[in-house]
């Protein structure tokens, strides 16, 4: 068995922005000469997550929206008091709630088992931000 540990990096434009990931992890993991396993990711942030969901902009759009409503900025959180990184972004960490930071996905033939309509989308909650990661870790055969 292999494994093979890799990382993506990423810039954020927008306070609440979802990026297609897909085709970027697809090279990683081809890069990986795994073709049978399991790839596991995970954001080390906790402002920023990992989601499996349908590529579509007006949907994308709608995530967008969706989130601001749910926890919309400056509404009078206790963690906007005194922020760990001067950031008032209690809004973030409470969108984060409905969110994941990790996602395990298999490898077969070297390729993403992924749904008809299924991408790899890097939800930023607290953007925008120059420098955001994702860690990849492939597992599996060659």
């Amino acid at each position: 068995m292999n494994i093979v540990l890799n990382e993506l990096r990423l810039v954020t434009t927008a306070p609440i922005q979802v990026i297609d990931i897909t085709d970027q992890i697809q090279e990683l993991v081809d890069r990986s000469g795994i073709k049978s396993g399991l790839l596991t990711l995970i954001s080390r942030h906790t402002t920023a997550f990992v989601n499996l969901n349908e590529r579509e902009t007006n949907l994308q759009r709608d995530m967008v929206d969706f989130l601001a409503r749910i926890a919309p900025p400056a509404a009078g959180y206790r963690h906007d008091v005194n922020p760990v990184d001067d950031r008032p972004n209690a809004h973030a960490h409470l969108a984060g709630l409905f969110m994941s930071a990790t996602q395990t996905i298999p490898v077969v033939e070297g390729r993403l088992l992924l749904g008809s309509w299924q991408s790899i989308l890097f939800v930023e909650v607290d953007g925008p931000r120059p420098s955001r990661s994702l860690t990849l870790q492939v597992m599996g055969i060659d």
